[in-house]
């Protein structure tokens, strides 16, 4: 039988606990599908896809590792497929800007004629506060492969609301929004923001590439996470994704969330200190 029931493939990532929150807050039947979900779902056990997908009418999807890898474009067509047998009606899928994997990718769920939007963002505020770089910087130095590139980093909250109205509201189906912040900052810049926050002195330095990934490797990081990060810092760091976007205001009708606010809110929580 058809419910309401809203399955978040990829619920425990950045994205996804946020989008959890806000739709419980908002009286939805909501579940998130992992590899450790009541109903497990892993990427790469597709016999684990029809049971986590079955009952719902829509779902959020951010695939792991990262859309640019090989496999990905299949992986999403063969799952838009499923979720059309366990009578889901819409998939919201976490894309990447400037990633041909990306965009491999969405085009095979459109190909698939389940209703979809497309959320396109690139790198996370919350890289410097929840992800690869967090460690760096309480450590008061952040050491990256990137010069003077900018990106206008995108707050996950942006993200989850836009997921949200995506999810719920119609009007946000088969079409797609291009998810920045207001406006480009270099890593440098970044930090310096952060600094400003938290009034401490934590200062950036560019490395090279094979001095980057030496030391991901010696951190003890997984290979394919190493790939990833390589990948988006020696291709798509490159400029094609420094313009800002007006996806944020299109689709909340809001502007986006400066990186100065995020740094101030950020740091308020005594994370950096």
């Amino acid at each position: 039988m058809q419910t309401s029931e809203i399955v978040l493939v990829g619920g425990s990532g950045k994205t996804g606990g946020r989008i959890i929150k806000r739709l419980e807050e908002r009286g939805h039947s909501v579940r998130a599908a992992s590899r450790s979900s009541a109903r497990p779902f892993d990427w790469e056990d597709r016999l684990t896809w029809h049971g986590a997908l079955d009952g719902a009418s829509s779902a959020y999807v951010a695939f792991q590792p990262d859309l640019s890898v090989a496999w990905a474009a299949e992986a999403i067509g063969a799952l838009a497929k499923v979720a059309r047998e366990c009578g889901l009606e819409h998939i919201v899928l976490l894309s990447g800007r400037g990633e041909e994997g990306a965009q491999r990718s969405e085009a095979a769920l459109k190909a698939s004629g389940i209703d979809a939007t497309i959320l396109r963002a690139s790198w996370f505020c919350q890289n410097f506060s929840e992800g690869a770089f967090v460690e760096q910087i309480l450590g008061g130095r952040l050491q990256l492969p990137a010069g003077e590139i900018s990106e206008p980093f995108i707050d996950a909250d942006d993200i989850a609301d836009a997921a949200v109205a995506a999810l719920t509201d119609p009007h946000h189906r088969n079409k797609t929004y291009e998810l920045t912040g207001p406006r480009a900052l270099t890593f440098r810049q970044a930090v310096a923001e952060i600094a400003a926050a938290t009034g401490r002195p934590i200062e950036y330095e560019q490395v090279s590439m094979a001095d980057f990934t030496g030391g991901l490797a010696d951190a003890g990081l997984p290979q394919d996470l190493i790939d990833l990060l390589k990948e988006l810092f020696g291709q798509v760091l490159d400029g094609r994704n420094s313009g800002t976007m007006g996806g944020v205001a299109e689709i909340l009708g809001r502007p986006a969330t400066d990186f100065s606010e995020y740094a101030r809110r950020t740091a308020a929580t005594g994370l950096w200190s």
